[in-house]
């Protein structure tokens, strides 16, 4: 597989997708137009999402057709170069994507070596499951069950901090009780300004700063970018 998984797709006071953009260009080499998934979008619309991303691919030459436009959007995907799925509400997303029935024939192209790329909705839905997504359920998928192209989990956005006056869970407490209830599964707090590249040589952290791993009957502990993370793509 050819993954990119990215937490956030803009840091603070940065501009839209800038620290990413040269792994997505490296992912995306050879390749001429992606088409984007912009379902995760709730506040804007699916044309604005396009637009936004496609400012961005600008730089590196890429175009930008989003899935909405296509009449027959399996077909759509089948013919695709790579597929780019953005961020925004999990929730939404997963409906919408269930709603289309994309699932399967995504899983299929990319476990036959189109490349993806996602950030923080869009790196959700790789996972078995949504169920460590920080958003609101403001709308109900059919299930929680995602696309399922890796074996563990992503918490995008990871955060350490508990806010002074602050009394309720913590991330990390989230998270845990995740695990209560999924013993065997694997968690990764990404921190913000990080993803997780996954290909032909493996799986590979990168960004300035480490990420956590959670999993049941295990102590909580940090990995570093050039650290050893095989132990995540063994089922």
């Amino acid at each position: 597989m050819n993954l990119l998984l990215i937490s956030n797709s803009t840091n603070a006071g940065e501009e839209y997708l800038k620290y990413p953009i040269a792994e997505i260009a490296k992912t995306l080499n050879g390749i001429s137009e992606v088409v984007f998934i912009p379902y995760a979008a709730v506040t804007f619309s699916y044309d604005e999402y396009e637009a936004k991303v496609q400012a961005r691919f600008n730089e590196i030459g890429v175009k930008v057709k989003s899935i909405h436009h296509a009449l027959n959007k399996r077909n759509f995907l089948r013919n695709a170069q790579a597929v780019v799925i953005g961020g925004g509400n999990t929730f939404a997303l997963l409906k919408k994507m269930q709603e289309e029935d994309l699932l399967d024939v995504i899983h299929r192209r990319v476990k036959g070596g189109m490349p993806y790329i996602g950030w923080s909705a869009g790196s959700n839905v790789t996972c078995p499951t949504i169920c460590t997504t920080n958003d609101m359920p403001i709308v109900q998928p059919e299930s929680f069950r995602a696309i399922g192209l890796v074996s563990f989990q992503i918490n995008p956005h990871y955060l350490d901090a508990n806010p002074v006056g602050h009394a309720g869970e913590t991330r990390e407490q989230r998270i845990l009780e995740y695990l209560e209830a999924n013993r065997s599964r694997y968690v990764v707090g990404l921190r913000e300004g990080c993803m997780l590249r996954i290909d032909d040589n493996g799986i590979q952290l990168i960004g300035s700063r480490p990420m956590r791993i959670f999993k049941k009957g295990q102590p909580t502990y940090e990995v570093n970018p050039g650290d050893d993370i095989s132990f995540l793509l063994k089922r």
